[in-house]
């Protein structure tokens, strides 16, 4: 493509490398997404479990989890509800701000983290990480975190 509109066009060699991260990105995501339906779970259930694993107390509050996971505040709502009504996770007031949430992984949350991360972690595995180097993992993460705070300066 040759346009003289002053954009900066990707060349051939990195269109092919943004495609194959957009295919690859969608691919692995619906394949762990899918792995973890046997647990009645989706990657963003998932997700939400692991992060209030590992907060102290095994809980945060609803704002800081939709900021740590990139969700909005109301699909994190809904989502946690969906936990909620599961009994994998609990909503309760925050005694010392009353417009706050905290969102807490119940004991039965935890538990089917326990069952499903060793699948989870596999998949990772199989359909990620042992498909790189350890040099070209670890060039992923760099990249990563470099979009991830350049993005967030914003």
């Amino acid at each position: 493509m040759t346009m003289t509109t002053g954009t900066r066009w990707l060349d051939s060699e990195q269109q092919v490398a943004w495609r194959a991260y957009l295919l690859g990105t969608a691919r692995l995501m619906a394949k762990l997404d899918d792995d973890l339906r046997q647990f009645g779970l989706g990657i963003n259930d998932y997700e939400i479990l692991v992060r209030l694993s590992e907060a102290p107390d095994r809980r945060l509050r609803m704002a800081d989890l939709a900021d740590r996971l990139h969700q909005s505040r109301s699909r994190l709502t809904h989502t946690v509800g969906r936990l909620e009504a599961a009994d994998l996770v609990r909503r309760t007031s925050c005694k010392s701000d009353k417009r706050g949430v905290w969102a807490e992984l119940t004991d039965a949350g935890f538990s089917l983290l326990e069952q499903a991360a060793p699948s989870h972690v596999e998949g990772v595995r199989e359909n990620l990480v042992d498909l790189a180097t350890p040099e070209d993992f670890a060039a992923v993460g760099r990249v990563f975190d470099a979009v991830s705070e350049h993005i967030g300066q914003r």
